[in-house]
């Protein structure tokens, strides 16, 4: 394992979406994760050929049948030796398994235990179902993305999973164990979706307070209400997204798109906004986005095309950066961010579920048990 958290060491509850996800960035970075995973597929999720699931890469994957109690003793053994674990269940299934908090810190009383749920261990909602968008719905924040008049917007899954959820276990984990070398005991990390969201939407509830935002989506400065905040159609019908908020980089805009700044609507005042968006529209629409994304290019406009999968993945920036990888023959996101001293290294292709039962070998377990455990049908 190379990466700066090299010599850390996880066991993941297999979950779906955010759960995984925060395990992947853990083995991204470096760390030794072994996946617990069902023997029979819960049916939950999004079916894909494993080698695109992307979130899956870096680790291997044991099944067990934590209906045996062989099994649980197996994953007690593992845990005793891990930094920290990842688990994405409702509240209480890691209890009824055997596995919760109390069992599993007195094995390890330095684990860091994390739990990464929607609406977090207790409260009304903590026991019922919910997927990206719900927890948006409830948080405003759904509510604040879109266009004035129309429905909300759903955001792909980016920002409830992955940053509300997945990315705040993984910074949860962190500090819980940073805690434990100093203190010597673990913790339960309570990662609720619903409440990274809210954690997110700091600075906008900043803006909203001062006045400075709408409670009308799609009429703000950040939300597309502003015309030199927002994406417009060109000739060949793919779009330019334009963001100069400073007034130099407007000035820019203004210039390479033939415009004299001097006369042209100040869009300080929410007044001009209107006109001001008629003008871009109308200019921007006379041309192909690639020309306006050569005339820009290099520029501080704030004015770049807006790409496809395919185009960003050819992008010349994210070919010198490096920004993509090969995992498996397959082109995916490469790990980030990136270490001056630890830089972290290609990640493994996904594994199908239970083919990493010799991984075990490398957490101690002796191959005697291994072998009894595929007999009793605990261990696939």
């Amino acid at each position: 394992m190379t990466g700066p958290l090299a010599g850390l060491k996880f066991v993941e509850m297999v979950g779906i979406g955010p759960g995984p996800f925060a395990a992947m960035v853990l083995a991204d970075l470096g760390a030794e994760v072994i996946r617990i995973d069902r023997i029979v597929p819960s049916g939950l999720g999004i079916e894909r050929p494993v080698e695109f699931d992307f979130a899956a890469r870096g680790r291997p994957s044991i099944a067990l049948d934590l209906k045996r109690p062989e099994a649980v003793a197996l994953s007690l053994d593992l845990i005793a030796q891990a930094d920290g674990l990842v688990e994405g269940f409702r509240p209480g299934v890691m209890e009824r398994l055997g596995l919760g908090p109390e069992p599993c810190l007195m094995r390890n009383p330095r684990l860091a235990y994390g739990r990464l749920t929607g609406w977090g261990q207790e409260g009304p909602l903590a026991p019922t179902a919910g997927h990206d968008l719900t927890y948006l719905a409830l948080t405003g924040v759904l509510n604040a993305i879109g266009r004035p008049g129309d429905a909300p917007v759903p955001p792909l899954n980016l920002l409830g999973d992955y940053a509300g959820g997945s990315l705040m276990l993984v910074l949860g984990l962190l500090a819980a164990i940073l805690s434990a070398r100093e203190t010597g005991r673990g913790q339960v990390v309570d990662a609720a979706i619903v409440d990274g969201v809210s954690l997110l939407s700091a600075p906008v509830r900043g803006l909203f307070a001062a006045g400075l935002h709408g409670e009308t989506r799609g009429t703000s400065l950040l939300d597309g209400g502003a015309p030199h905040y927002d994406s417009y159609i060109c000739a060949d019908g793919r779009y330019l997204a334009v963001a100069p908020i400073e007034a130099k980089f407007r000035r820019e805009l203004l210039e390479g798109l033939g415009f004299d700044p001097a006369g042209f609507p100040d869009v300080t005042h929410r007044e001009n906004w209107p006109e001001a968006r008629r003008l871009l529209a109308e200019r921007i629409a006379g041309q192909t986005r690639d020309h306006w994304a050569e005339r820009f290019a290099g520029s501080d406009a704030c004015a770049t095309p807006v790409l496809d999968f395919a185009e960003a993945q050819a992008h010349p920036h994210a070919a010198l950066r490096g920004a993509y990888v090969r995992v498996g023959g397959v082109a995916q996101p490469a790990p980030a961010p990136r270490f001056s001293e630890t830089p972290a290294g290609v990640p493994s292709p996904p594994q199908p579920r239970g083919s990493g039962a010799d991984a075990l070998s490398r957490w101690d377990i002796a191959p005697d048990r291994i072998a009894a455990l595929q007999d009793l049908g605990a261990l696939a």
